[in-house]
């Protein structure tokens, strides 16, 4: 399995994993690969680092050096195994996360009744259905005569990424 960090072309960046490269550049030709964000098919690869699990190679460079301490050596004959800090996360790529963030728990914590938005607002605001949080579809004009009536309403772009579920 390959990891690849990807960017499109608007500057979100994202990871995608692929059985190969090729597997990559053949999905990439048929527009199947799109940002989670903004849901664009102008897709490119970023240079990226190779992903090692280091953990094995860890454990027993560190038991090998308490071995080594415990006999008096001066550790000159120590792996030079060493972990890597993650590299800082980019201001965008954090503001992102948290936007994905935010809309996946509006998402969870609401109930999609899909294009009957603006008569479930009216008949929650009416006392004629049980209040809850809602979200849907409604047209600019049903959003301004909801907000006329007096019922709080806000628009909410959605990325396509999470209109479905992930795979």
């Amino acid at each position: 399995m390959k990891v690849l960090d990807l960017k499109c072309s608007h500057d979100h960046r994202f990871e995608g994993w692929f059985a190969s490269t090729d597997e990559f550049e053949s999905q990439l030709s048929r527009k199947l690969v799109a940002c989670p964000v903004c849901s664009t098919t102008e897709v490119s690869r970023m240079p990226s680092a190779p992903r090692l699990n280091l953990s094995a190679a860890r454990s027993s460079s560190s038991s090998d050096q308490g071995e080594k301490e415990a006999a008096g050596s001066n550790g000159s004959n120590r792996s030079n195994v060493t972990q890597a800090a993650p590299p800082p996360q980019d201001a965008d790529q954090a503001l992102q996360a948290r936007a994905l963030q935010f809309m996946r728990e509006i998402l969870a914590k609401t109930e999609n009744v899909g294009d009957r938005f603006a008569e479930e607002a009216r008949r929650m605001h009416y006392d004629e259905a049980p209040a809850r949080n809602i979200r849907g579809v409604a047209t600019p004009e049903d959003a301004h005569a909801l907000m006329e009536e007096g019922i709080d309403v806000m628009p909410l772009p959605v990325p396509a990424a999470l209109k479905e579920p992930l795979q």
